[in-house]
């Protein structure tokens, strides 16, 4: 039937989600159309979320829920909708996941347990044991930006930094790290988001100097340019 893992490049946290989305029997049997090009599909539109190419984004995120729904299962769609929003959660796009919310009804506890923790909601321990294991540590109650330094892959690194953000949690160190875990990868939707952030913060502290440093950064980004 279907592949346990799937391997989206750059992000253990999308190949966990799409993993599971895509999850089954680990047998023998060929890898079934849909999955194929929904895995294509969602490693697309994840790279040109993250890069800002919003036209490419928005054609292969329709083309992996067109090869999900051939499936006639919401709870692998929820799944799919749960990957996106948690690439808006690393780029400080605060506002809920409705694609999700539309099909709760119908996904599994984890992918309850996740939507609720991309939103910044506290959870209860046996919530929290279901989230991808990167997540845990940030997930636990009274957890800020040193537990950040233990996530290794960089995707999932910047979605816990925004779950800190929204939970009220991020210290100037998590901001920090965010930004330049955004930098490291050349992802330029969310490295402009997070220095933005910088900015605002910087501008509120009266600290001029680092403004104008942060500034110089984002007209940097802004030449790299980008499709919105």
């Amino acid at each position: 039937m279907i592949h346990t893992t799937m391997s989206i490049a750059r992000s253990v946290l999308a190949a966990a989600l799409v993993g599971a989305f895509l999850a089954g029997c680990a047998s023998n049997p060929p890898e079934p159309e849909w999955e194929m090009n929904a895995h294509g599909s969602s490693q697309k539109a994840l790279d040109a979320y993250l890069s800002g190419n919003a036209r490419v984004e928005k054609l292969e995120w329709e083309r992996a829920r067109a090869e999900v729904a051939r499936t006639g299962r919401p709870d692998l769609l929820a799944r799919l909708e749960l990957l996106r929003c948690a690439a808006q959660v690393a780029s400080l796009v605060v506002e809920p996941c409705t694609a999700f919310e539309a099909l709760r009804q119908d996904a599994a506890a984890p992918e309850r347990a996740y939507a609720d923790h991309l939103a910044g909601k506290p959870l209860a321990a046996p919530d929290v044991a279901l989230l991808p294991a990167a997540q845990r540590a940030v997930a636990a109650p009274g957890s800020g930006g040193a537990a950040l330094a233990a996530i290794e892959d960089p995707l999932s690194r910047l979605v816990a930094a925004g779950v800190l953000l929204q939970a009220g949690r991020a210290d100037p160190a998590a901001i920090a790290t965010a930004t330049d875990t955004a930098s490291a990868q050349g992802w330029r939707r969310p490295l402009m988001a997070w220095l933005l952030l910088q900015v605002q913060r910087a501008e509120a502290a009266g600290d001029k100097d680092a403004a104008e440093r942060l500034r110089r950064r984002v007209a940097v980004v802004e030449q790299a340019g980008g499709s919105k």
